[in-house]
C-alpha cells in the first residue's frame, strides 16, 4: 500500500474524481493540497491529511508547506492526482514529491477503478 497525494481546488466537476480516489481503501494515508475554500467545504469520509495553500503563496513557498506536511512518508512511491486545481499548484506537488525523494504514480479513476496513467 502506499500514500495518495492529490489536489483539491479548482475545476469544475473534479471533486468527484478525488471523492472517488480517496474512498478506494488502497491508499494507507491520503493527503489533500486544498485552499481554504476546500479545507471548509470538503467533507471526507475518512481521515485525511490536509494541506493548505494559502492564497498569495509564491510557488516556493507552497512547496515547502506541502513537503512540511509530507514529511515522514516511508514509502518509495506515491499515488499523484492532479485532475483538480492549478498549474502552479501541480508544480509544487509535483516538486515537493520529487525533492523528497519519492517517485510517483499519476491516478485517476477510470471506469474499472483506479489506474496508473
Amino acid at each position: 500500500m502506499t500514500s495518495l497525494v492529490a489536489c483539491l481546488s479548482t475545476g469544475k466537476g473534479t471533486w468527484v474524481q478525488v471523492i472517488k480516489l480517496i474512498n478506494d481503501p488502497k491508499w494507507d494515508k491520503v493527503f489533500l493540497v486544498t485552499n481554504a475554500f476546500g479545507r471548509e467545504h470538503f467533507k471526507p469520509t475518512r481521515p485525511v491529511e490536509m494541506i493548505l495553500i494559502e492564497e498569495g503563496m509564491s510557488t516556493e513557498q507552497m512547496i515547502g508547506e506541502i513537503v512540511r506536511k509530507m514529511a515522514g512518508i516511508s514509502d518509495f512511491e506515491v499515488g499523484v492526482n492532479i485532475t483538480s486545481g492549478t498549474g502552479r499548484e501541480h508544480m509544487a506537488i509535483l516538486a515537493a514529491v520529487l525533492k523528497q525523494g519519492l517517485a510517483l504514480r499519476l491516478v485517476e479513476i477510470g471506469d474499472d477503478g483506479i489506474r496508473e496513467i
